[in-house]
């Protein structure tokens, strides 16, 4: 119980019955526990008048300190209001980041591409999942520009590749790890702990829910994809062809699962191999790395337009130097050599030796030369007969499959240029021979 002075209340009572016709804003707070407190009041005074009819209250007595319930006002809930918190930072604080800046400048992108644009190819799906605001749809149209025109540069300057050396050399300029070499060397910082407060010029990604190796690729999920990564079933070149993505590899439906906890509480089953971490690690920062280069890429195309951007590719992706000799590998390459002289009408192969020297010593060294007919097809050394002949069947056939017209070859995107001269078709080869 709590006491309470009626005086103190009277004056605020009589003005709340005298104002009914007011705006509710301006009716006190607490009505409704003043007029509580009014009825207890009058009960209690009237109680005391009707015992004492005879006397007239005086002031003091109206003054008197009367007991009455205590009561907790009813209070409207309140509702905290907590700050927004954004995963990424927001489009306007990229027009102060010094870093930002630098990067556009080091890259010499044009002026059209604006900061903001820039600020959001650094945003990884993995950072802010929302496609409003990061690189997701900028990726998805530069890697489709990428690799259309590294594949029409490598098919019209390299005819007689293989599609098995296609892949590969394909994936040695536009694959993850070439591209975050490229990332690596425009020298972009990145962080592993995005949020609103990071700098926009950094490069933000995270661990937790990491990315697709290339976002959208395209290709169709096999039936028997997980059969193939259990069992390492063998993929023919065609199914590859159709069915797989840019790279020959297959397409599998990514599913975020939980991880799972172990069964017992023993430290062991934690504990993971740390070489398995480090390669998980090392792919996620690549392909984060990668989707910043396609999303750069996507932007340049989005904001300048086709010429412009196949000006960037060429200077950052396709000016890169690989040596596609080292992609070839030979079981039987002996055969081979004979079967593509057959197909080709040529005389069939004849290995000669040209020259030796160090017979019985401990490193012999011997000279062997492929010939068909006159024509000299590939020549090899080796510290005996047969590794010789076979290295010289390897140079024949390495020099048939890099046969190039030259560097300066004309490609299909050529003719999108106004006034261009009218297309002759390149030469198609056949195919590999085995």
């Amino acid at each position: 119980m709590k006491r309470l002075r009626i005086s103190r209340c009277t004056g605020q009572l009589l003005n709340a019955q005298a104002r009914t016709h007011a705006s509710p804003s301006l009716t006190p707070i607490s009505v409704r526990s003043s007029q509580q407190l009014v009825h207890n009041a009058r009960s209690s005074t009237c109680g005391a008048r009707s015992l004492f009819s005879w006397t007239r209250p005086s002031a003091t007595e109206e003054e008197k300190e009367v007991e009455v319930p205590e009561e907790a006002p009813e209070e409207a809930p309140e509702q905290e209001l907590k700050p927004l918190s954004f995963p990424s930072p927001l489009p306007e604080k990229a027009l102060s980041s010094a870093k930002l800046a630098a990067l556009h400048a080091r890259l010499s992108l044009p002026e059209k591409v604006p900061l903001q644009t820039l600020a959001r190819c650094l945003v990884d799906p993995s950072a802010d999942p929302s496609p409003n605001f990061n690189n997701v749809n900028l990726a998805v149209v530069g890697a489709s520009l990428i690799n259309y025109h590294t594949s029409e540069r490598l098919v019209c300057q390299y005819p007689r590749l293989p599609m098995t050396i296609l892949f590969e050399a394909m994936r040695a300029y536009a694959g993850s790890d070439s591209l975050y070499r490229i990332a690596h060397g425009w020298g972009v910082e990145n962080t592993i702990h995005p949020g609103e407060e990071v700098d926009p010029g950094l490069l933000q990604w995270s661990q937790e829910l990491p990315t697709v190796g290339i976002t959208g690729a395209w290709g169709y999920e096999r039936k028997e994809a997980h059969h193939l990564d259990k069992f390492k079933w063998r993929r023919g070149v065609s199914s590859r062809v159709v069915l797989d993505d840019e790279f020959g590899d297959t397409v599998h439906t990514k599913r975020v699962e939980a991880p799972k906890e172990p069964k017992s509480s023993s430290p062991e089953e934690f504990l993971e191999d740390p070489t398995i971490v480090r390669e998980r690690w090392m792919r996620i920062r690549n392909n984060a790395h990668a989707a910043f280069v396609r999303a750069v890429t996507g932007a340049i195309y989005a904001h300048c337009g086709r010429d412009a951007v196949r000006s960037f590719v060429d200077a950052h992706v396709l000016s890169r130097k690989v040596d596609l000799e080292r992609l070839f590998s030979f079981k039987l390459p002996t055969r081979e050599l004979a079967m593509l002289c057959a197909r080709e009408g040529f005389e069939p192969p004849v290995a000669r030796l040209e020259s030796e020297t160090g017979r019985l010593s401990r490193t012999p060294v011997y000279v062997v030369g492929i010939y068909s007919g006159r024509d000299k097809l590939g020549e090899g050394t080796g510290a005996s007969l047969t590794n010789a002949r076979l290295q010289a069947s390897m140079n024949a056939l390495k020099s048939w499959y890099l046969y190039s017209p030259g560097n300066n070859v004309r490609v299909p995107s050529d003719m999108l240029v106004e006034g261009a001269k009218p297309w002759q078709p390149v030469h198609i080869d056949m195919g590999e021979i085995i």
